[in-house]
């Protein structure tokens, strides 16, 4: 079976963002670390049930969750590199991550939408 990209995408940004919430918690940014930590691992979680949707419906109104978590989570991450909280330099590689995420989220659930 071919490899999912939406899939192993969504699971690496949210390894990713486990790990940023590990440091802000450790540099006690409690409130906003919880915030991004929920949003930034929703996004894979979701796609996970959207894969394992009972129908066509299940599936794209999943989709459409992840892509509106992905949008949350690229919220908390310009917040936190707009604050400072975050070295702009560092993070932009996890800023393009969630941006190309909402892009490709939002591809699937347009193509839903348009064959309904």
């Amino acid at each position: 079976m071919a490899d999912n990209v939406v899939k192993k995408k969504s699971y690496d940004f949210a390894l990713k963002i486990v790990r940023l919430c590990s440091w802000l918690k450790d540099n006690k940014h409690f409130e906003l670390a919880n915030q991004l930590l929920r949003s930034g691992t929703s996004v894979g979680a979701n796609v996970e049930e959207a894969l394992a949707g009972r129908t066509r419906k299940d599936f794209f109104c999943k989709m459409s969750i992840a892509s509106k978590e992905a949008r949350e989570t690229n919220y908390w991450l310009r917040l936190l590199t707009d604050t400072e909280i975050l070295n702009r330099k560092k993070h932009q590689t996890l800023l393009d991550d969630s941006e190309e995420l909402i892009k490709i989220l939002t591809s699937i659930v347009k193509t839903g939408n348009n064959n309904e």
